[in-house]
């Protein structure tokens, strides 16, 4: 366990997180309170989100090999 120390940023409380418990390539924490304990972790994808990610092109996989083969298969 480690411990950090509490600063004033503003009208803030704040923390540094050492360098070591960084969240890499992260611009955004959720923050919980669980009990006495302060949770933080990265913000997840909402499904609301999802539509706002760019469209595959429209000849996506317009031409590609066969995933399955038919071998093997019958008709019902």
């Amino acid at each position: 366990m480690r411990t950090v120390s509490i600063f004033k940023n503003g009208n803030n409380r704040a923390i540094r997180l050492p360098r070591d418990l960084d969240f890499e390539g992260v611009s955004e924490l959720e923050i919980v309170r669980e009990g006495d304990s302060i949770i933080l972790r990265p913000v997840r994808p909402t499904w609301g989100s999802f539509a706002q990610l760019e469209k595959a092109d429209p000849d996506f996989m317009a031409e590609r090999e066969d995933v399955v083969s038919d071998e093997g298969r019958f008709d019902l």
